[in-house]
């Protein structure tokens, strides 16, 4: 029974002072929930970077749109759903996915990643394959009479 009375009080109080202190939590609580949403987007004009801003920037939460075709990348700032960005921008007609996370530098798996030989991840480029080495006794079985499976044109 006491908190019904609780509550009745506080609607009766938020009534008089025209309901500021809800207003400041809600504010308060959009700012907690801030995000940024990083997408790879496929664009190829100003047409499409236009569409995408359109239609990010008339989501409701959506604080900031930043759009870069250069490096095919919108970043989204805001209280917002990762995917629900993800489905909006789909909705123009534009392949999109969210932007991979890459380890970062100093993080076990980053330094796993160069460990093995991968090397640090690229934004636009794949990783640089190497030939493999051969050794010559094998290079020089290649071409050997006695090996019937050999190279024909000699």
């Amino acid at each position: 029974m006491g908190s019904g009375i609780k509550r009745v009080l506080s609607m009766l109080l938020g009534a008089v002072s025209g309901g500021q202190r809800d207003k400041r939590k809600r504010m308060q609580r959009r700012r907690q929930l801030q995000t940024t949403v990083e997408l790879r987007v496929r664009m190829d004009c100003e047409r499409c970077e236009r569409q995408v801003r359109r239609a990010l920037g008339g989501m409701r939460g959506v604080q900031h749109v930043e759009v870069s075709r250069r490096q095919q990348k919108v970043t989204v700032t805001g209280s917002v759903d990762p995917h629900e960005v993800l489905r909006r921008v789909q909705s123009t007609g534009k392949k999109a996915e969210l932007w991979p996370q890459y380890p970062t530098y100093g993080s076990a798996a980053a330094t796993a990643v160069v460990h093995c030989g991968l090397g640090p991840p690229h934004d636009r480029w794949a990783p640089v394959c190497h030939p493999r080495n051969m050794d010559a006794e094998h290079i020089a079985n290649l071409f050997s009479d006695d090996n019937p499976n050999a190279c024909a044109l000699m």
